[in-house]
């Protein structure tokens, strides 16, 4: 994908992704506890945490021996201006958001979507 809009929509497009934005939205996390809620492999949320940053969605940082993980908000803006181009949508609203993906999965973390899988 060469448009980096196709990238962001490509990268919400998976719920365990959507989930590990969710629970961004509350604080910086590290990798491994990131990957605490999810019955998957390391593995397997490390490719959706490099899918979340290849679409510019969070950023990466190495601390000591520790890779955190942190929301890039501003990442959603060309996505929200897209959208406003149909005259159906609002711009994206970061709290609005968190409400929405707060009663989509339930308790915030998204684990009961993401447990099917990788």
């Amino acid at each position: 994908m060469n448009d980096p809009l196709d990238t962001v929509f490509a990268a919400l497009a998976d719920p365990t992704r959507r989930a590990i934005l969710s629970m961004l939205l509350e604080d910086d996390m590290a990798v491994t506890d990131v990957a605490e809620p999810f019955q998957m492999s390391l593995a397997g949320i490390s490719k959706h945490l490099a899918i979340l940053a290849g679409a510019g969605l969070i950023t990466q940082e190495k601390r000591g021996r520790v890779k955190w993980c942190k929301l890039e908000p501003d990442a959603l803006r060309a996505a929200s201006v897209w959208m406003q181009g149909f005259g159906q949508f609002e711009p994206v609203n970061l709290e609005a958001f968190e409400r929405f993906l707060a009663a989509e999965f339930g308790d915030g973390t998204g684990t009961e979507t993401a447990r099917q899988g990788d």
